[in-house]
């Protein structure tokens, strides 16, 4: 039985439960926060995405980190984005479990967290000082919410329908819907 949440947790402890959990947790300012499972949707736009960004990307120094990749937003909040990408080398705690340095982060939505993704989890993300772009990708319909830092400034852009390419100039490359939604019907 999944728990709803954990107060008055510390990092360390957060830490050592996450680890030994059957499940993925979330943790933010000492509260712990289990992530609920998906749909089959869910699962193949991210297979999607992650094999479209991963062969793009491939020898180009970037590195494509799927959902088991714990991102660190501060010292005390630490989420789990559906694909985590970095330009470079990655900035990783000993383990090789915590992410600092995140050039750009997808998160795939459902009704149940579009809120979250598009308010809380944005703002985390884009306090990150590594990240470029923040992607917000419905599992409903074709469309994708592009975040993406220009100077100090955030600028989000949406792009719908199979048609559309996504403009990735942080990675330096294009995104077309239509791989992203390859084998799922809208």
């Amino acid at each position: 039985m999944a728990i709803e949440r954990v107060r008055q947790m510390t990092v360390e402890e957060y830490f050592a439960f996450d680890e030994a959990s059957e499940y993925k947790n979330e943790y933010i300012d000492g509260e712990v926060y289990p992530m609920t499972g998906g749909t089959a949707f869910h699962a193949e736009i991210m297979i999607n995405l992650a094999i479209a960004l991963g062969l793009r990307l491939r020898g180009g120094g970037f590195h494509v980190y799927s959902s088991a990749m714990r991102n660190s937003v501060s010292p005390t909040r630490y989420l789990y984005p559906d694909l985590s990408i970095v330009r470079g080398e990655p900035e990783l705690d000993e383990g090789a479990i915590n992410l600092f340095n995140p050039t750009l982060v997808a998160e795939v939505i459902s009704p149940t967290t579009a809120a979250k993704d598009r308010g809380f989890k944005r703002e985390q993300y884009q306090s990150i000082p590594s990240l470029q772009v923040y992607l917000v990708i419905d599992q409903f319909k074709a469309q994708v919410e592009v975040d993406s830092r220009q100077d100090d400034r955030w600028r989000t852009q949406e792009y719908a329908g199979l048609d559309a390419v996504v403009p990735l100039e942080a990675l330096g490359c294009d995104l077309p819907l239509a791989e992203i939604y390859a084998g799922i019907e809208i």
